[in-house]
């Protein structure tokens, strides 16, 4: 909970920058939109013969967009936090959402909505993950940073509009450490020797974002990458989606819908899949000039 707090602080500060700003500056150019989450669930029961178990849940979560785009100069910043517990009676506790996704891409415009860009990522969880539906009496196979991801690269972002943004790293490195010494040990995690932390590949690296909205108050936000290493069976390609579809009730009460999946070959050898669902509440946080709200920049939408 401690690195909760942490990363939370970091995105408070982050923010409050962002909008503090003299407004002749970010007005123009910081567009900060963001979502923060409390979803709940709970169940009980007294003499119910057709049986269950009482149990109560949550999940909590950020999921932040912030771009700043002046003249020639495109930087977005992305942070998606989130973690959920869930405590059945007779069961204990059991982890429902855990992730930690942070990127920053900084952009440089070569032509009509393309940028030459440079950019870095990192992927991981905040607490353990075990066999048999995250039991902690159950083997560990996951901690924090063990898996944790790093990519840093450079190529091309095309950016036609706010709502769709894909990247292109032909030249990307990409870190794996397993910094927890009980999951060190070979072929974990692709891991090449047992005592080692860290697995060095070096690849393409390809990213897309795509925003849309499907009708008054359902969102629907999708996100997907594929990694290729050349250094090593190039054709075992990491690929990822994640799929959020937002629905708002009112002002600070919404239904959310996840959908995660997932093929990396070091893990294991079959497609992960996760699905989420949940209503609770939602604050939501639109604020600075979008590049849509610049008439010069809507010849896209009659296309």
């Amino acid at each position: 909970m401690k690195k909760l707090f942490f990363l939370g602080s970091i995105l408070s500060a982050f923010i409050s920058y962002a909008q503090e700003q003299p407004v002749q500056d970010t007005v123009k150019a910081w567009s900060v939109v963001g979502q923060n989450t409390l979803m709940l669930n709970q169940s009980a029961f007294s003499n119910w013969v057709a049986g269950g178990a009482n149990n109560v849940g949550w999940q909590a979560g950020v999921n932040y967009n912030l771009t700043y785009e002046k003249d020639k100069d495109l930087w977005e910043n992305i942070i998606i936090l989130g973690y959920g517990m869930n405590n059945t009676q007779g069961v204990g506790n059991r982890k429902t959402q855990d992730v930690i996704n942070l990127s920053t891409n900084y952009g440089r415009k070569i032509s009509e909505n393309w940028y030459a860009s440079f950019g870095a990522g990192l992927i991981s969880q905040f607490a353990p993950g075990y066999e048999d539906g995250n039991n902690p009496e159950a083997q560990k196979i996951s901690s924090f940073m063990s898996p944790g991801y790093v990519n840093v690269g450079a190529g091309f972002t095309y950016r036609p509009n706010e709502n769709f943004t894909m990247t292109l790293r032909p030249a990307n490195a990409r870190f794996t450490f397993v910094t927890d010494k009980n999951l060190q040990w070979a072929g974990n995690y692709g891991l090449k020797n047992d005592g080692d932390s860290m697995l060095f590949q070096f690849g393409f690296l390809g990213t897309a974002q795509y925003k849309v909205k499907l009708m008054e108050n359902i969102n629907l936000q999708n996100n997907a990458s594929v990694f290729s290493n050349y250094l090593d069976h190039p054709e075992r390609l990491v690929l990822s989606y994640s799929g959020i579809l937002n629905m708002k009730i009112n002002r600070f009460v919404s239904t959310n819908v996840t959908l995660d999946l997932l093929y990396d070959h070091n893990q294991i050898r079959k497609t992960q899949l996760k699905q989420t669902l949940g209503i609770g509440f939602a604050y939501n946080i639109d604020n600075g000039k979008k590049k849509s709200d610049d008439k010069r920049n809507q010849d896209w939408k009659t296309k």
